[in-house]
């Protein structure tokens, strides 16, 4: 269930091995740096220097020092002593006191690793016991040095990270019998699913084995794992319609370690094809900072998903962006529906369009004088769209999302954690920038993935990763199927952005039952747009998001264009 693998290291040129007997908890710390100064807060004399507080960057000497001393204290099974070399003595000696009784570690040796300014790195190799079982240990960490306002002290800054990279506030480090037996997931067609294969599953192995492994039919083993804080109801609250790395926080889920006596397995079955999710992994990557998900439009079952950081946050199926242009598959249903727009119909694209007090422009300020909506959805017209927010009310997109699209409800049970994506009431220019996919609207690509597939069938099927059958749990549904007049109308303007319009270069030569959107969403202190794409191509429908990849069709769509490919 591990998501890292750590190598020891050393530091070039230096013997810096020491024996250290861990009584521990682990920690992590981020700090300032560089060359010492000094001020004075008093007179001219002697005294008034004396008493000077030192401020300005750490020395490299305070920065070793310091280091050494929480190192050395830690190392000699003094939890105290280590706990006052640190900016936070009360919660690091509770987390020290707790670490060798809970995690059940031996001996150490150390190895401090190369500073770099405040940072000091080490890796620590142990032995963790569970009864008559002996198993080595081995990872690495990174401490920070700062200086305390108060006196100038150089200090440890305090974090559970510094002891274990792995551990957030409240976390645990516990030795015993897992509380969950493993499993071994399969592929839709039996073949086994594993980590190693197919980097992207990491964390989500992790949460099949939490949700399902007393169902799949195992035994639990005897495991060295990270044991997750329970939040409140508040904080679980506080948590919704976050950014990614809030809603991350909210569902990691415990994570193992280390194994010293292996359960026994119970199988899981998974609607993954091995097949997708290969081209997935190659794609993503030769790519930075992309996510894809693959799934199939008739019944919602998620054929891959994979992002080009496998160990960092599930953008795939977690993250919350602004979807950019390719929101504009539900704006257009929502206009064909009100008969604000119709497929041949002329439709204004000028250059800029104002409401709410913004002005709205399209990419390179382009116009089409005298098209039709056909035309202005397939170069993805901002104005299109912005010219029809008169005419509507501040809730009329969210309705759509909710009641056609299964948007934002928060209430997907995919198997795994995932976010439903949002589409808040707002007003103003704010409404009227949720039309083209900016504003408060956020998605990821399984959201935006099942939007296409939505427009391909007119009818919502909640995407899942694990059949409901396995454990009972209710699919989301929406109130209502697209009218058949605008689905009708809007599959044909997907066709046409697909063969004729801004997706046609990645979706060439993939056949007739096609339909795609392109997408960029700008992003505040970013100098580039990120990019999105997602189409269908048969009974398999695709989205991924590049991250600063600037225009969609150009970045994400060949990504999209490859899984569909190889699904």
């Amino acid at each position: 269930m591990g998501k890292r693998r750590r190598e020891v290291r050393r530091e070039p040129g230096t013997n810096n091995t020491r024996k250290y007997a861990v009584i521990g908890a682990a920690a992590a710390v981020v700090i300032g740096a560089g060359v010492g100064a000094w001020a004075f807060t008093g007179g001219d004399d002697a005294a008034d220097q004396a008493d000077a507080i030192p401020t300005g960057p750490l020395t490299a000497a305070e920065v070793k020092g310091a280091a050494t001393k929480f190192l050395d204290a830690w190392a000699a099974g003094e939890p105290a002593k280590a706990a006052r070399q640190t900016d936070a003595p009360t919660a690091a000696q509770a987390a020290l006191d707790a670490y060798a009784k809970s995690a059940r570690t031996g001996p150490v040796e150390i190895q401090k690793g190369k500073r770099a300014k405040t940072k000091v790195p080490f890796s620590v190799a142990t032995t963790v016991t569970w009864e008559k079982t002996d198993k080595p240990w081995a990872y690495e960490s990174e401490l920070t040095v700062v200086r305390r306002a108060a006196d100038g002290r150089p200090l440890v800054h305090w974090q559970p990270s510094v002891l274990h990279p792995d551990l957030g506030e409240g976390d645990r480090l516990v030795t015993g019998e897992a509380g969950t037996p493993p499993i071994r997931a399969l592929d839709r067609d039996g073949g086994e699913l594993t980590k190693e294969k197919y980097p992207s599953l990491g964390a989500v192995l992790d949460s099949l084995r939490e949700r399902y492994g007393e169902k799949a039919g195992g035994t639990p083993g005897v495991e060295l794992r990270v044991v997750r804080a329970e939040k409140s109801e508040e904080e679980k609250e506080a948590a919704k319609g976050a950014d990614a790395e809030a809603e991350e926080a909210d569902e990691l889920p415990d994570k193992t370690l280390l194994t010293l006596a292996e359960g026994e397995e119970g199988t899981l079955r998974t609607t993954l094809s091995a097949k997708a999710q290969a081209t997935a992994e190659k794609e993503v990557a030769e790519r930075k900072k992309a996510s894809v998900v693959a799934l199939r439009p008739s019944t919602g079952e998620i054929l891959a998903f994979a992002n080009s950081n496998p160990e960092g946050f599930n953008v795939a199926l977690q993250g919350s962006l602004a979807p950019g242009s390719t929101m504009k598959i539900v704006s257009a249903s929502m206009l064909l529906e009100k008969d604000l727009a119709g497929i041949d119909k002329k439709h204004p694209c000028p250059k800029y369009s104002s409401y709410g007090g913004w002005k709205f422009q399209n990419v390179e300020k382009f116009k089409i004088t005298g098209g039709t909506f056909r035309d202005s959805f397939g170069a993805s017209c901002n104005t299109a769209f912005i010219s029809q927010a008169k005419k509507l009310k501040d809730d009329d997109l969210t309705k759509q999302s909710q009641q056609v699209f299964g948007l934002g409800k928060d209430d997907w049970a995919i198997g795994v954690p995932s976010f439903d994506g949002a589409v808040p009431v707002q007003s103003d220019a704010s409404m009227a920038a949720s039309l083209i996919g900016q504003g408060g609207v956020r998605a990821n690509p399984l959201n935006m993935a099942s939007v296409v597939a939505t427009a391909k069938t007119g009818e919502f099927h909640q995407p899942y990763l694990v059949s409901p059958e396995v454990d009972g749990r209710s699919l989301a549904k929406a109130e209502r199927k697209l009218s058949a007049s605008a689905q009708s109308q809007l599959k044909a303007l997907l066709t046409h952005t697909a063969v004729a319009g801004s997706g046609a270069e990645p979706m060439a030569g993939l056949g007739a039952d096609v339909g795609a959107k392109t997408g960029s969403a700008e992003v505040d202190n970013q100098k580039k747009p990120n990019g999105w794409f997602t189409a269908w191509r048969g009974d398999v429908a695709a989205a991924a998001v590049i991250q600063e990849g600037g225009r969609g069709g150009a970045s994400a769509g060949p990504l999209v264009r490859a899984v569909l490919l190889g699904s």
